[in-house]
């Protein structure tokens, strides 16, 4: 037996909202739209490499208090670029910093409370 693949779900408060991150900000494409009585519930996002599910999220439309959600470290082709994009379309972006082990990255926090981790190798 292998396993072959794993889709995060990702709980969302407003997933119409919440696509202007997943589809907007990091190029992903919606589709598989779940509705009810005309609102959007559930729908995958996806890449040919990447797949997530985002579902309305289950109790209160509201950030719980010290919510902490999923964490998700991305390693995008181009990190310079993905950082001017989201900045532009609104999202607080960190800098982006050179760590120690020899990464450098940015943080963004999405629509739902979510945090983001943009990384790539620091080139010698």
């Amino acid at each position: 037996m292998s396993i072959e693949s794993c889709i995060p779900v990702i709980p969302s408060a407003d997933l119409e909202k919440s696509l202007r991150f997943w589809v907007d900000g990091l190029g992903l494409s919606m589709d598989t739209a779940m509705r009810r009585d005309g609102r959007l519930v559930g729908c995958m996002v996806h890449n040919e490499h990447l797949y997530f599910w985002l579902n309305q999220r289950a109790g209160s439309a509201t950030k719980p208090e010290n919510y902490e959600g999923v964490r998700l470290y991305w390693t995008p082709s181009d990190l310079v670029a993905l950082r001017d994009r989201l900045s532009g379309l609104g999202f607080s972006v960190s800098d982006i910093s050179a760590r120690d082990y020899g990464q450098k990255e940015f943080f963004v926090t999405d629509d739902d409370g979510h945090s983001h981790c943009f990384g790539a190798p620091i080139k010698t």
